[in-house]
């Protein structure tokens, strides 16, 4: 149906023209994956009615000033739900909402939510058996008792986010992986996992990761200071992990890439950037193991052209390239890059300061670029591509 390509403002519009233009606008298929998105504020008894007659079942609530009890008991088939950012949200009231089994919700989003703890994941664990996607970044009164209660009730949660997590330590972590099963199966079908600025944790996490969390796609550190090389042992035989994110983990080496690339991974995307600990020696271990990534960020690292040249050969699926604030790199690397690394997509040279025209105009030259970032790096005006 036509109506179906039209923006979710217009199908409003279109429902008012008349009767027979609203019953064709109010037809499922025209709704279907349309998100409503809400500002509960004062008793409206048709917008529930409403809202599953069109059969949406994806809801992001804006503004929270009515009880959230009344938007799961106006949506009982709810298939997602999300509160991010609403700050005023309590146990309390996530407990008053969530009385029952929930089974159709499989999307809940409490990112921000800076008022709720454990105890409303208890909740969570207890009704919402069904759960694949759980966003918790930035509730930072959730601690590792939290995590237990997920483990103990989410199975077949798929993915989870803990940014900022703050409370979250090497315990929590073995909950999820089903260190302790006596208390809690786990959460052993996790596919992607947000660990972000969780700054408690240390190598045993990645430990009981790399023993439990055998499905693990998609793994991001970035910010976990705590974490060093020999996490990087665990890590780099998880044959299903396929994006690894290190961004400014401090004390992740050439060691570490080293580890990551003498394993059995087969890692589609690495990000090392800010890690102000990686040079030359870890781009001859990308060539050497990781050579099938098409996606790497390596911006601020200590890295030269001679290192470019010792990876650029042996990178033939390099789609994304992200080397902005390298310094060292020269007209000489993009060179390398241009006459190599020919299926490159996008390339990021945000503040490379030693390149020149010369260099802008070899890379302008490869045949698949579509995205190219300068961001600080500046000509002089003699140089500058007109």
């Amino acid at each position: 149906m036509i109506f179906s390509y039209l923006d979710v403002r217009d199908k409003g519009r279109v429902a008012q023209v008349c009767a027979a233009w609203r019953d064709a606008s109010y037809h499922k298929s025209v709704w279907r994956g349309v998100e409503a998105k809400l500002h509960l504020r004062r008793a409206n008894p048709s917008l529930f009615p409403s809202l599953q007659a069109r059969g949406i079942r994806r809801v992001q609530i804006l503004s929270l000033r009515r009880s959230l009890s009344y938007v799961i008991q106006g949506m009982p088939n709810i298939e997602s739900l999300n509160l991010s950012g609403c700050y005023n949200l309590t146990d309390n009231g996530l407990g008053h909402a969530f009385v029952q089994e929930i089974p159709s919700l499989r999307v809940l989003n409490l990112s921000l939510c800076k008022q709720i703890t454990d105890s409303s994941l208890g909740r969570i664990a207890q009704y919402l058996k069904n759960l694949e996607v759980l966003e918790l970044g930035g509730c930072s009164n959730i601690t590792n008792t939290g995590l237990l209660l997920i483990a103990w009730g989410l199975h077949r949660l798929k993915s989870l986010n803990l940014r900022s997590c703050r409370h979250v330590s090497d315990v929590g972590i073995g909950h999820l992986a089903g260190m302790t099963r006596s208390a809690a199966e786990g959460c052993l079908n996790l596919e992607y996992l947000t660990l972000q600025d969780c700054q408690k944790l240390t190598d045993l996490s990645l430990k009981h990761i790399s023993k439990g969390l055998a499905k693990l796609k998609v793994l991001n550190l970035s910010f976990c200071g705590g974490i060093s090389d020999a996490g990087m042992l665990h890590l780099s035989h998880m044959t299903s992990l396929w994006s690894l994110n290190l961004r400014s983990c401090d004390n992740i080496s050439d060691t570490g890439i080293m580890h990551l690339a003498m394993g059995t991974l087969r890692l589609s995307g690495l990000d090392v950037s800010f890690c102000d600990k990686i040079g030359d020696q870890s781009l001859a271990y990308i060539a050497q193991g990781l050579y099938q990534l098409k996606s790497l960020s390596l911006c601020s690292c200590h890295i030269s052209d001679d290192g470019i040249n010792r990876m650029v050969r042996q990178m033939h699926e390099l789609r994304t390239l992200n080397i902005g604030q390298c310094v060292r790199i020269t007209d000489k690397g993009l060179e390398l890059i241009a006459d190599h690394l020919t299926q490159l997509t996008g390339i990021d040279l945000y503040g490379c300061t030693k390149i020149t025209k010369r260099g802008l105009e070899r890379i302008t030259q490869l045949p698949c670029l579509k995205v190219l970032n300068l961001g600080l790096w500046q000509m002089t005006e003699s140089e500058k591509v007109r």
